[in-house]
């Protein structure tokens, strides 16, 4: 283990970090808040010096592998999860460090979840940052300081595996880190036309910008109690469900539209199931509340912007699905689990994964009916690697013992069943909302200290796909 480079890169994280908060500091300038100015002010100058400090000399042994690489990306994300919540203690916005860990760990894992009771009391600042800390986080703070720092591509491909979600990250063009700046500047690019698409809806630009954040990190921090139903209009719903879709599909398929290979895009079996997936949702929900609006089209409206927040995991509400029918609830509860596509913002065990998931049970089955048949997982018409076959079984038992596990030891803490299950299930899928206490229109500040560390922890691990904290806690140096 190349713990050197890993100390290195850490340094060079917080420097990130640190830079990234005069952002907000200039917001806080804007607004003239004076509490939050001097925090971010002050968090960005010790994260610059110390980041600075601790990357001072680049390692003589530049080696990165696999095992580096995941070590490398869970160490970054809790140091993220440290320090990028020091400002709303410092600023009072949030006085708590348990909370302010929650609050920033559910930003930079991109789930949405909140422990606010008062969003619309917060400074500007803090409502930015955490909205910027979706956007920061849905790509990966990795990955963005990888299109601007000078790294070989063997290092950028174990970094980008660790950092990115799904199954697998291969390269759209020859170099690795070409194929990343081309990634992260789609992501800027659509970032931006929702921004002009808000702007057109009535938005002014400081709620257009944080919406358009939250939508494409699909996280979901709102600037107001009520969320996206505070604007009550049905051009803006419309507009934020077409970006939580678009952001909930694999970005590579964009970059094979803009490389006028349609029909391998439009052909991709993960997006076609996607879709469907997506559509059946939207109709059965809408049928089902009906009677509960005024007519179908507007049940079509809420179940459509409801289902697209929840299944690209983005959690913005234009409506309190607690007060649906119990069918259309357990909907939104499997889309949960689902999540978007992978190399998507989006989180769950993603699309590709239910999908292989079905064709291995399918497989085994044909295999009992006939040993002698030689049975291929088979995606895009292609045969699917064994290792990922095998990567997927086992990643969803893991998933699995961590969701019962977390779901046990949460029940220490006094919540009532569907509370408790649907906390962790929402914080492991990185969704944000839930139902009983934590439903679109509750939070989590009725959760303990520890529970609330517990739950940032679950964060971490569905954001980071598992692997790079199980490495980290279980690496030694190697001989």
């Amino acid at each position: 283990m190349n713990y050197r480079m890993i100390l290195y890169l850490s340094g060079q994280i917080l420097r990130v970090l640190g830079g990234f908060m005069i952002l907000p500091l200039l917001v806080a300038l804007i607004y003239q808040e004076s509490a939050s100015r001097n925090a971010f002010a002050v968090t960005s100058a010790v994260l610059l010096v110390l980041g600075s400090l601790i990357a001072w000399k680049k390692p003589e042994n530049k080696s990165l592998y696999n095992r580096e690489g995941l070590a490398v990306v869970a160490v970054a994300w809790l140091l993220m999860s440290v320090f990028g919540g020091i400002p709303f203690l410092l600023s009072g916005d949030i006085p708590n460090f348990a909370d302010c860990i929650f609050e920033i760990t559910s930003g930079f894992t991109t789930t949405g979840s909140t422990i606010l009771t008062d969003i619309e009391s917060m400074s500007h600042a803090t409502l930015f940052w955490r909205s910027f800390s979706h956007f920061l986080g849905g790509m990966g703070v990795l990955v963005f300081m990888l299109t601007i720092l000078p790294h070989n591509d063997t290092r950028t491909m174990h970094i980008v595996r660790a950092e990115s979600p799904g199954p697998t990250v291969g390269k759209l063009v020859a170099k690795m880190h070409f194929s990343v700046r081309i990634l992260y500047s789609m992501y800027v690019a659509l970032t931006l036309l929702e921004v002009v698409f808000l702007l057109f809806g009535g938005m002014n630009l400081f709620e257009a910008l944080c919406h358009a954040f939250s939508t494409a990190g699909t996280g979901g921090f709102g600037i107001t109690n009520n969320s996206v139903a505070d604007y009550d209009s049905a051009y803006i719903d419309i507009v934020i469900t077409i970006f939580m879709g678009l952001f909930g599909v694999n970005f590579t398929l964009y970059y094979l539209v803009l490389m006028k290979k349609w029909k391998a895009a439009l052909c991709n079996e993960e997006l076609r199931l996607y879709v469907f997936i997506c559509v059946i949702s939207m109709l059965v929900i809408a049928i089902n509340i009906t009677h509960i609006y005024d007519n179908f089209w507007q049940a079509l409206r809420y179940s459509s912007f409801q289902v697209m927040s929840t299944i690209s995991t983005t959690g913005f509400a234009t409506a309190n699905f607690i007060d649906w029918p119990v069918f259309s609830q357990v909907i939104i509860i499997l889309l949960m689990f689902i999540g978007g596509c992978a190399g998507s913002t989006g989180g769950g065990l993603k699309v590709i994964r239910i999908m292989l998931l079905f064709k291995i049970a399918l497989r085994q089955i044909r295999t009992v009916l006939n040993p002698r048949a030689v049975v291929m997982v088979q995606c895009d018409g292609k045969a699917v690697d064994k290792d990922v076959v095998n990567g997927t079984g086992a990643y969803f038992v893991l998933f699995a013992f961590l969701l019962a596990l977390s779901i046990l030891l949460l029940s220490l803490d006094g919540h009532d069943l569907g509370t408790t299950a649907t906390a962790v299930i929402t914080c492991l899928n990185n969704v944000g909302p839930g139902v009983g206490e934590i439903n679109p229109s509750g939070n989590f500040s009725g959760f303990s200290a520890w529970a609330k560390i517990l739950l940032s922890m679950d964060m971490l691990l569905g954001r980071l796909e598992i692997y790079p904290l199980l490495v980290l806690f279980t690496c030694r140096r190697n001989k």
